[in-house]
């Protein structure tokens, strides 16, 4: 399935029976997901400014249409292995919104996977890892197929403390 396929309005569909659409993707071997309605553009990797002074997950920023946004590599903020960036490497460009402020921001992913409509029913809560790990950015989890999706609540996972860093940076320029 193609980005305009997974994108195509018209199989966004806006049930009333409590279903949410998530467009997911890969990160070392596993499938992650996000709310689609957060997902602005899907675009192929291209290299970002760097930003000096900035954690090593954030690759830099690219100039979308005139906006400037930050873009976050997910592999490094989960300590994941690197990778080199492939064919199948793209930037998900997402809406993220918290209480002082909405912004836009790219993540870099191995590929884009799937759409998937799923119930609240169907969404479990993550275990409990205890103080040492923090996974309060992990939404819940899905079957889907036999296979565990990770879904992701985007607003508390790029408005951490690591990424005030950005606007501190922003703002002594």
């Amino acid at each position: 399935m193609d980005t305009a396929q997974l994108l195509d309005s018209d199989s966004i569909i806006a049930d009333g029976d409590g279903h949410e659409q998530y467009l997911t993707f890969m990160l070392a071997g596993e499938e992650y997901g996000v709310d689609i309605l957060r997902v602005q553009e899907i675009k192929g990797w291209d290299n970002a400014t760097r930003i000096p002074n900035t954690p090593d997950y954030v690759q830099g920023v690219i100039n979308l249409r005139g906006t400037i946004v930050p873009i976050i590599d997910l592999r490094m903020r989960f300590n994941l292995e690197k990778l080199a960036y492939g064919p199948t490497t793209v930037v998900v460009v997402l809406k993220v919104t918290s209480t002082s402020k909405n912004r836009t921001m790219g993540i870099v992913v191995d590929g884009v996977s799937d759409v998937y409509s799923i119930s609240a029913d169907e969404l479990k809560p993550a275990p409990e890892f205890g103080d040492e790990i923090n996974a309060e950015f992990v939404k819940g989890l899905a079957t889907i197929d036999e296979k565990m999706v990770i879904m992701l609540d985007i607003d508390k996972l790029l408005n951490s403390r690591e990424l005030s860093v950005l606007d501190s940076v922003a703002s002594e320029k």
